[in-house]
């Protein structure tokens, strides 16, 4: 369990900035658009638990009115991820949900699309999308939209801050030569001593896999979810990537405790190996700050925080960019 202490810590660093968002936005006439407060982290970094702790605060300690959502939400329904993987055969990245181009980039669009309230005083709602991750054995499919969360908002009672959540916010697609100059890199690294939960996956996927999602997840940037479209990044990171698997296992184990149900310490490696090899690509680039490509004024708005965590998810420090 992370103390809710440290996680009011940390959003100390972001208050200030989503405070004079909303300032700015209730004083100025034109539609008002909520404050994006990203969350990224590893795979069983607790990004669920620090998303539920950051939206209690948001609204019940600042009363700023705050919802969530996470990427997974997006996952495009069953029927069309089963299509996916078998127009990719060759595409181990694509065959089970998790990567750039699993996700429906329209609908998140859409979403993003209706947070601002309408311009007038009729009231309106904001349909959150849902994704049920157990449909299919395990592969998931997405709830009916009947079934998804209603929000009601109108001119005078908008959304103040939107947390968005996910394992691969905040990552930016490279150029073709440094993708392929990191994946010569790792086929060349020596065989790691404990491969059973190898950092090193990317050489174990050709060269064409790998661009793709490349190219997946410059769709999603250039749409939803690069620098510009964001308002403050905070990243849960570690300091070895090899907890990663330590941390999906402990979930996995916790879920046979308490339902008798989950996956095999086998299935939780080859899930997080599928996630590895973006890991290799893109936690760079997110680590010496996303917001560096933009223009000094835009800058000055957004900001970006790291929290690392330890094997027990303890955080050992704090790095703000500026």
């Amino acid at each position: 369990m992370i103390p809710s202490d440290d996680i009011d810590r940390v959003l100390g660093y972001a208050l200030p900035y989503i405070q004079q968002h909303v300032t700015q936005q209730r004083e100025q006439q034109s539609k008002r658009t909520p404050f994006i407060l990203a969350l990224t982290g590893l795979q069983g970094s607790g990004k669920t638990t620090w998303t539920s702790g950051l939206v209690r605060l948001l609204n019940d300690k600042y009363n700023l009115r705050t919802i969530n959502v996470s990427l997974d939400d997006f996952y495009l329904p069953h029927d069309d991820l089963v299509q996916l993987r078998e127009s990719n055969p060759g595409n181990k990245l694509l065959q089970m949900r998790g990567q750039p181009g699993t996700h429906d980039t329209a609908l998140a669009r859409d979403f993003l699309d209706s947070l601002p309230p309408p311009a007038e005083d009729l009231p309106s709602e904001i349909l959150i999308p849902a994704f049920d991750k157990s449909q299919f054995h395990g592969e998931g499919d997405r709830i009916p939209r009947t079934n998804w969360q209603r929000v009601h908002i109108s001119s005078t009672s908008g959304i103040d801050v939107l947390v968005l959540e996910g394992w691969c916010v905040g990552f930016q697609p490279l150029d073709e030569a440094t993708i392929e100059r990191k994946w010569q890199e790792a086929r060349h690294q020596p065989v790691e001593e404990d491969a059973g939960l190898s950092t090193r996956t990317l050489r174990d996927h050709p060269l064409s896999s790998v661009l793709q999602i490349n190219e997946n997840l410059k769709t999603y940037c250039d749409l939803f979810l690069g620098p510009r479209h964001l308002d403050f990044l905070l990243h849960l990171d570690t300091d070895d990537l090899a907890n990663v698997y330590r941390w999906r296992l402990q979930q996995e184990h916790a879920l046979h405790r308490t339902k008798n149900e989950g996956m095999t310490d086998d299935e939780v490696v080859a899930f997080v190996k599928g996630y590895m090899p973006a890991y290799e690509l893109y936690l760079d680039s997110v680590r010496a700050g996303i917001f560096n490509s933009l223009s000094v004024e835009e800058q000055a708005r957004k900001g970006q925080l790291r929290v690392i965590l330890d094997r027990k998810r303890r955080i050992v420090d704090v790095v703000m960019y500026r």
